[in-house]
C-alpha cells in the first residue's frame, strides 16, 4: 500500500514538472500581418503617430525617390492617402511627432546638384498640410537618429562625408535649434526609442564598423548615460552583444519595453530584442519578425501594439505591415 501511494505521489509530481516546464515552453510576443500599405513598396520611409494614426511615406522604390503619404488607422486596419510631401522626394530622412504635428527633415537624393539636403518642413494633420521650417541646425546630412520628448524633438548624428554625432533640439513654439550635448560616438543608421522622457539609442556604423554602445539621454539633466554592457559574465551580455550590433533596425516601445527588430548585423536579420530600463538587461525572447528579413522599415507602436512596415532585403523593397503583441501566446498560423 505504502509503495502504492509513493507511486501515485511520484506521478503527481512528475505531472506537476510536466505541466511547468509546458508553462515555460510558451512563447509570448506574437506577429500579425494587417492590411497592406496601400502604395508601392519601398523602404527608408518616413513615420510617426499622432492621435493614435500612423502616418508613413516618402522613401524610395529602388528608382525613383517617393513623396507620397499615408495615414494608417490601426482599428479600421485601413490607410489612407493624404497630401504629398511638398519638399524634394528623398532617403534618409530623420522624423518625429510634436504637439500634434509631424516632422521631416535633412536626407539624401543623387538626382539634385546638393545631394545632402538640411530642410526640415512640418505635417499639420488638422489642415492636411505640409509647411517649410527653418533648416536643420546642424546643416545638411542623413541616415540621422531622431526622437521627441515632452512637446520638443531632437536630431542629429548622421553622415555629410564625415560620420557625425552631434544632437540638435527643436523647438515647435518658436521654430528654432539649438545644440545639446553630442552622443559619444560617431554613428549613422542608428536606432533610438523613448522610455517615460528618456531616450535610448544604440547601434550603428562608423566608417563601415559596427558601433557596440547603448546609452540614454535625459533631456532634463541634458545628460547622455552610458548603459553598455562590458561584462561578458552578465546574464544578458550576449543579448546585448548581438542587439547593437546592427544598423538601419526599426523600433518601437511598449508599456515600458523597448524592441529592436530586424535591421542589418551582417545580414538582414528577423531578430526581435527587448530592452528593460529598470534592470538595463536585455533579452531576445520576444518571437522574432515572422516574415522576410530587413532593414530600412518603419517602426512605430500604437496603443500597446508594435509595428512594422515596409522595408527591404538587399534590392527588395516591401509593402507589407505586420502588428506585434507582446502579451499575445505565439501562433505560427496567426
Amino acid at each position: 500500500m505504502k509503495r502504492i501511494l509513493f507511486f501515485g505521489v511520484l506521478a503527481t509530481s512528475m505531472l506537476a514538472c510536466t505541466d511547468i516546464e509546458d508553462d515555460d515552453d510558451v512563447t509570448l510576443g506574437n506577429w500579425s500581418r494587417q492590411s497592406d500599405f496601400e502604395g508601392v513598396a519601398r523602404s527608408s520611409t518616413v513615420s510617426f503617430v499622432i492621435d493614435d494614426y500612423a502616418y508613413v511615406g516618402l522613401g524610395t522604390d529602388g528608382s525613383d525617390y517617393l513623396k507620397d503619404f499615408w495615414r494608417y488607422d490601426p482599428e479600421l486596419n485601413f490607410w489612407e492617402e493624404m497630401a504629398s510631401f511638398e519638399g524634394e522626394g528623398r532617403i534618409g530622412a530623420f522624423f518625429f511627432s510634436a504637439d500634434g504635428k509631424g516632422y521631416v527633415g535633412t536626407g539624401y537624393n543623387d538626382e539634385l546638384v546638393n545631394e545632402e539636403l538640411s530642410d526640415f518642413w512640418e505635417y499639420d494633420p488638422s489642415t492636411n498640410k505640409w509647411t517649410q521650417k527653418a533648416d536643420f541646425g546642424g546643416g545638411a546630412r542623413y541616415n540621422s537618429l531622431s526622437f521627441s520628448i515632452d512637446g520638443k524633438g531632437y536630431a542629429g548624428a548622421g553622415y555629410n562625408g564625415n560620420y557625425l554625432k552631434d544632437i540638435w533640439v527643436y523647438n515647435p513654439q518658436s521654430d528654432t535649434w539649438a545644440q545639446t550635448i553630442s552622443i559619444s560616438q560617431k554613428r549613422e543608421s542608428a536606432f533610438a526609442f523613448v522610455i517615460d522622457g528618456v531616450a535610448y539609442v544604440g547601434g550603428g556604423r562608423n566608417n563601415g564598423a559596427y558601433i557596440y554602445d547603448f546609452s540614454s539621454f535625459d533631456p532634463t539633466k541634458e545628460q547622455w548615460t552610458d548603459l553598455t554592457l562590458f561584462d561578458d559574465e552578465d546574464d544578458t551580455y550576449d543579448d546585448f552583444y548581438s542587439a547593437v550590433q546592427r544598423y538601419s533596425a526599426s523600433t518601437f516601445a511598449i508599456d515600458g519595453v523597448g524592441y529592436v527588430v530586424c535591421g542589418v548585423s551582417s545580414t538582414y536579420s528577423t531578430a526581435v530584442f527587448a530592452y528593460y530600463p529598470e534592470s538595463n538587461s536585455w533579452s531576445s525572447d520576444p518571437t522574432n519578425f515572422e516574415y522576410t528579413s530587413r532593414g530600412d522599415a518603419a517602426g512605430f507602436s500604437i496603443n500597446g501594439t508594435g509595428f512594422i512596415a515596409t522595408g527591404r532585403n538587399s534590392s527588395s523593397r516591401f509593402d507589407d505591415i505586420w502588428s506585434f503583441n507582446p502579451d499575445e501566446e505565439y501562433d505560427e498560423y496567426r
